[in-house]
């Protein structure tokens, strides 16, 4: 047997045993389904109605982790519906836009490592949006908690003292302080966290597997993204764009209660319903 040969048949293996591993967590998942609220269901109807009486009252926003994927498709989902009158990208750098559509985005540049002394940045918002996010492959442990829990926790602190009294949060399907995997226990603990903070509305995003094409996607990513997109896009994928469609949305709805926690199908079908 040639190398060749070889590699193309020890390749050809792996990527059954990973399409049989992506097999079984999608059988396991499905038995986890998240019902939908109503009011995500039906709401497109009253959505423009909503919007026009929201930007009516002049509100400012900001947004924690503009360079990333969702917060990317964020800012251009809050540029289209224009529901803001000021738009401020909180950064550890500064982004290059052009274009007239810019005009009302501001940038806050802030060392993480020393949020306290940029508290002015936070100051004056009406609305928070939280997509800061990094991993333990890129960051390490330490890292991964430091910019996940401390960064993102800071971040709400001082945005509750600023004034704001609504944070988003992009969270992770399967978020629980008590989990045993560091990722989920992070993710949980500084959904608690912040709920503690007490604003007058807390709104939790968990999505599943986020469809995006990222630059830096690995084989076993990208087959993951296309199972999941093709067999199961509600219950435990979404693409990137629904996430981002269903923040502003439901920052414009009447809440049922202080904190609420949209798990992947609520927001898949917050996504797909609201109508430009």
């Amino acid at each position: 047997m040639s190398a060749l040969t070889l590699l193309v048949s020890t390749l050809g293996k792996a990527t059954g045993l990973l399409t049989i591993l992506v097999l079984v967590i999608a059988a396991v998942l499905s038995f986890f389904d998240d019902p939908v609220p109503a009011k995500y269901s039906s709401m497109a109807e009253d959505m423009k109605t909503l919007e026009e009486n929201f930007r009516q009252q002049n509100r400012s926003c900001f947004i924690l982790g503009a360079s990333g994927e969702t917060g990317k498709v964020l800012l251009q989902e809050l540029l289209e519906r224009n529901i803001f009158s000021k738009i401020t990208l909180i950064g550890r750098r500064k982004l290059t836009f052009e274009g007239k559509a810019y005009e009302n985005v501001a940038q806050e540049v802030v060392d993480f490592e020393k949020l306290d002394e940029h508290a002015a940045a936070f100051q004056g918002h009406d609305v928070g949006y939280c997509c800061l996010g990094t991993t333990r492959a890129k960051a390490g442990a330490d890292g991964f908690v430091r910019v996940d829990r401390d960064y993102v926790l800071k971040s709400a602190e001082l945005a509750k003292a600023g004034g704001s009294s609504q944070f988003h949060l992009q969270s992770s399907r399967g978020a629980d302080k008590g989990s045993s995997f560091l990722y989920l226990q992070v993710k949980g603990q500084v959904e608690a966290d912040i709920e503690a903070l007490g604003f007058d509305r807390y709104a939790i995003y968990r999505p599943g597997v986020l469809l995006v094409d990222r630059q830096e996607s690995r084989p076993a990513e990208w087959l993951t993204r296309k199972f999941f997109g093709v067999f199961s896009s509600k219950t435990m994928s979404v693409p990137v764009e629904a996430v981002a469609k269903a923040m502003v949305s439901n920052t414009v709805l009447q809440p049922e209660q202080k904190t609420e926690i949209l798990e992947n199908k609520a927001i898949a079908t917050m996504g797909k319903s609201e109508k430009k």
